[in-house]
């Protein structure tokens, strides 16, 4: 049976900022969704105290302040632990984790394991490579790379008429990125002819190619010294902000 007929899991991370080695995780989301109907059979949510300020423009967004974060939140440490926990249960299992523009959110919760002096995902699988994982955005770039307009995941959801139950919210946010997943399947049979492991190495390669062409077209246009990290799902661990 083709992977996007089974189970899968999604994953999302909102956070204090846009750079994933320096952000830190505000909310959390791990979905599992059930392959046969697309519903949702299982959630678990996260709310961390990020050990910072939230900057406004980040509030605005996801809807968190400092205040409620310091109040409600747990300390960011034991959930980022609680997280890779959990995915890596999935993973054991065989499971793919879905997680629109992976390379953010894993990179992120890899830095934040990093920075708090907790087992890495890897280390976790005993030392293993992590996956798989499925990155609508990655493949969706990779399989339609000439249509124009947005690909933020709300403008995919529409693209590949999926009904996104409220952008910016984690758990809304990680199970349209299942649905994403699903319907791109449906629509490419070339994606959805692949095993989960042969889709994540291919992505794999889909990234470091946009990586490439995205870090040319800026050097061209007038940032000479512009360097796109090609790694995915998890970039690589260079200074992490403590």
């Amino acid at each position: 049976m083709s992977w996007h007929r089974e189970a899968l899991v999604g994953f999302d991370l909102e956070t204090t900022g846009t750079e994933p080695l320096e952000a830190r995780i505000v909310t959390a989301a791990v979905v599992g969704v059930d392959g046969r109907d697309g519903e949702p059979v299982r959630q678990r949510t996260w709310l961390a105290d990020p050990g910072i300020r939230i900057p406004a423009q980040a509030s605005a967004i996801h809807g968190i302040s400092s205040e409620r974060a310091a109040a409600e939140g747990r300390p960011v440490r034991e959930v980022a632990d609680e997280i890779a926990e959990t995915l890596v249960g999935y993973w054991r299992q065989g499971v793919p984790v879905v997680a629109y523009n992976a390379a953010f959110d894993l990179t992120l919760l890899t830095a934040e394991l990093r920075r708090h002096g907790l087992p890495s995902l890897s280390d976790r699988l005993d030392g293993g490579g992590i996956g798989p994982v499925v990155d609508p955005y990655t493949i969706d770039r990779a399989v339609d790379r000439y249509r124009k307009g947005k690909r933020t995941l709300e403008a995919v959801c529409v693209e590949y008429g999926v009904v996104h139950g409220g952008a910016h919210d984690a758990g809304a946010d990680a199970l349209a990125a299942v649905r994403v997943a699903y319907a791109i399947a449906e629509r490419h049979g070339s994606v959805a002819a692949l095993t989960a492991t042969e889709l994540h190495e291919r992505q794999i390669t889909w990234y470091a190619d946009w990586a490439s062409g995205f870090q040319s077209f800026l050097r061209r246009k007038g940032t000479p010294d512009a360097v796109i990290d090609p790694h995915w799902p998890v970039r690589e661990p260079a200074q992490i902000t403590t």
